[in-house]
């Protein structure tokens, strides 16, 4: 797409390729071989870069949370998947709600981010920074899982 489209991207203001990614540095359950075609995908985002950028044209991903999509229900044992965001998420995550990945789209194609490229952008609630659940046994919003608050 890229390529085809390439003088087109040059002749743009703001010329630039987003993809939407599912984070591709871990092994998820029940993602199986996603897993490895995000992977791939954040592979060929980096060639794109390093290919598009002398060209004036940018390439990045947005690294979403689960989305109920149609694509999403194809993966068996997305809603195990995707519950983890619940308790995992500290900005919290609705799986309904595209608006936060559709605005992050909209900033990567803006002259906003015309000095970034090759990067993968996570708009998760900031689930992928969390090395634990935030919230065991029952602890509510705004307690953490050590410590209570």
């Amino acid at each position: 797409m890229a390529a085809g489209l390439g003088e087109l991207l040059e002749r743009s203001d703001s010329g630039s390729v987003v993809g939407l990614d599912f984070d591709a540095t871990v092994a998820w359950p029940v993602y199986d071989w996603m897993g490895v075609a995000k992977a791939a995908l954040e592979s060929v985002s980096r060639y794109l870069a390093r290919d598009l950028g002398p060209r004036g044209v940018r390439s990045n991903l947005v690294s979403a949370g689960p989305l109920s999509t149609t694509a999403a229900r194809g993966i068996s044992g997305f809603d195990a998947l995707s519950s983890a965001w619940e308790t995992g998420a500290p900005l919290g995550w609705d799986p309904s709600d595209a608006g936060p990945v559709a605005d992050a789209c909209l900033f990567l194609l803006s002259p906003l981010a015309r000095g970034i490229t090759g990067e993968i952008l996570h708009v998760d609630g900031g689930y992928h920074a969390m090395g634990a659940p935030l919230r065991l046994g029952g602890a509510g919003r705004g307690e953490d899982a050590v410590g209570g608050g």
